[in-house]
């Protein structure tokens, strides 16, 4: 069983993941669907997501089955016009739309938010919506420093709010992940020895100019938290996933690259499978003992830490880093070789990614079969519908979901240091009960940033 925290008394960090109640999958009902745990469809929440393009959209378009949306938010009024249009079509009922979230947060009627914004507004809204008495499921890297996780960490203790995050594969992709951390827990492989989490590299960008902001998009409040600077684009669009955007800017999707929106492939594929071999080996309560970027290549010049010119992607394109973990672990993160994680102990390996699961093991379970109850007991009781479903059965049982916010920055913290290690190019050394990096003063700043003024948090 893992570990999380109930949202109310004393939140040990030991009691049982959730009740009985929680996990169900969603049924059908007249005219309707619900998680498990409503018992009719007036028992469906009110939500309203933050952030649309993307990810914003797609959580919104897997929930509207269970929860009803008021209200929609994003900065750029053409995404936000076509994302009223297309939920009026989906649930029949055309939401309210705003340009500033702040609007969403006074209302009384809305019982949860989702956060879809760029990383650098996750912390600031997730806690103003938490103070405003919303649970909250925010899509991953949660933070953008460690300090941020901690402080949400405090606000979800202070308020007793349900919040999610959006590592996925904790419920999704056929439970592939799930199996995989069972094949652990089992002892199918021995002793675990080594984890590789393959999140690919990326491509450098050429000089982006500055250039005009696109009608419709409020770029002061894009950047919001983060320095003041100019937008910057290439005439080319992106093809694809996230596309219809220039391919290279510091604005929608591309954000991504650069350190003062985000943690590059670090945050963006590292959240997810760094987060898996994090709970297969049971360390959802602990961290690394040292963070040791073996090659990296950075695609810019950095002085102190800092990137030396403002207009080119900024975060690493190449890397391999090595974490040590508890129990001699060896937790590599590499850019290279294939997507997924490979997980290697005394008596075999396997891999997992979201399209497969292969290895020895794998194959040995036709004739030996992991317990029947096994998925169950990594979960923690029957596998929700969805991600979304697991969310509204936690605020339905006020019990922490499977993606609990003290398990997603503990393994956060390990993606986090790996770029402040390749930043200032050495090796750190790190506390996981302090939670301080140890003996380096320059390190330690980039545990934390500072707002922009007038986009502080509200507390």
């Amino acid at each position: 069983m893992i570990s999380s925290r109930t949202v109310s008394g004393s939140l040990n960090r030991r009691q049982a993941l959730r009740s009985a109640a929680f996990g169900a999958a969603a049924i059908c009902l007249p005219s309707t669907l619900r998680a498990a745990g409503y018992r009719s469809p007036n028992d469906r929440p009110v939500f309203a997501t933050i952030g649309l393009r993307n990810q914003g959209i797609t959580i919104t378009s897997k929930s509207i089955q269970f929860a009803d949306f008021a209200a929609l938010a994003d900065v750029d009024s053409n995404v936000l016009e076509a994302n009223l249009q297309g939920l009026e079509k989906a649930q029949k009922k055309r939401p309210d739309g705003y340009s500033d979230y702040r609007k969403i947060l006074d209302r009384s009627d809305i019982d949860a938010v989702m956060i879809a914004t760029p990383d650098h507004w996750h912390t600031k809204i997730a806690v103003e919506a938490m103070l405003a008495g919303k649970d909250v499921y925010c899509e991953k890297p949660l933070t953008l420093t460690i300090a941020e996780g901690r402080l949400i960490e405090k606000v979800v203790q202070q308020t007793g709010r349900v919040f999610q995050v959006g590592t996925m594969q904790r419920t999704e992709s056929d439970q592939r992940f799930l199996q995989a951390v069972a094949l652990v827990k089992h002892g199918r492989i021995g002793t675990v020895k080594r984890i590789t989490c393959g999140i690919n590299g990326m491509e450098p960008s050429p000089v982006i100019p500055e250039a005009p902001v696109p009608a419709g998009l409020d770029w002061d409040f894009w950047l919001g938290p983060a320095a003041q600077v100019p937008y910057r684009a290439l005439p080319e669009l992106r093809q694809g996933y996230g596309g219809g955007v220039p391919l290279f800017s510091n604005c929608h999707y591309s954000f991504r690259n650069w350190h003062e929106y985000s943690g590059g492939k670090l945050t963006d594929w590292g959240a997810h499978h760094v987060d898996i071999a994090c709970w297969a080996i049971g360390a959802t309560d602990t961290g690394p003992s040292k963070i040791t970027p073996v090659r990296y290549k950075l695609p810019v010049e950095y002085k102190d830490g800092n990137p030396q010119v403002a207009d080119q992607y900024n975060a690493a394109t190449e890397f391999l880093i090595r974490a040590e973990m508890p129990n001699n672990v060896e937790l590599l993160i590499t850019s290279e070789g294939d997507n997924g994680i490979l997980f290697e102990g005394t008596s075999g390996r396997f891999f997992v990614n979201r399209g497969k699961i292969t290895g020895a093991p794998v194959e040995e379970l036709k004739t030996k079969p992991l317990p029947e109850n096994a998925i169950e007991e990594v979960y923690g009781g029957k596998v929700s519908a969805n991600h979304t479903a697991n969310f509204i059965e936690a605020m339905q049982s006020r019990k922490q979901p499977i993606s609990d916010v003290w398990s997603h920055n503990r393994m956060l913290e390990i993606c986090h240091l790996s770029n402040i290690a390749m930043r200032l190019g050495r090796e750190l050394r790190w506390d996981p009960q302090t939670r301080d990096i140890i003996g380096d003063a320059q390190a330690s700043a980039f545990l934390s940033r500072e707002s922009r003024k007038g986009y502080e948090i509200r507390m």
